[in-house]
């Protein structure tokens, strides 16, 4: 997901070194401006805190029901990113 949202920003003509500043660009260029429902910043932002978790958490981890969440986020997230990247369904560039 994170991924995605770098290349969004990309096509914007904008790069960022950080994965904070990835999100944060996402949600403010591509969110906060109608190119993709909000919901996807959302789950960009709890993805970022699983895997944060489940890198560095000591007693904490990730459920699988979490995990199979965050598998269909990232599905569903592909699929409009590319709806968006196609122009289809109306988007704006």
């Amino acid at each position: 997901m994170l991924d995605l949202a770098e290349a969004l920003m990309a096509v914007l003509g904008q790069s960022y070194r950080k994965h904070s500043a990835v999100i944060a660009a996402f949600g403010r260029e591509s969110a906060k401006q109608g190119r993709l429902d909000p919901k996807f910043h959302a789950r960009l932002l709890a993805a970022q805190n699983y895997r944060n978790v489940g890198d560095y958490g000591i007693e904490a981890h990730v459920s699988q029901p979490d995990a199979e969440s965050v598998c269909m986020w990232a599905q569903q997230f592909i699929e409009a990113t590319e709806s968006y990247l196609s122009g289809k369904e109306g988007l704006q560039p």
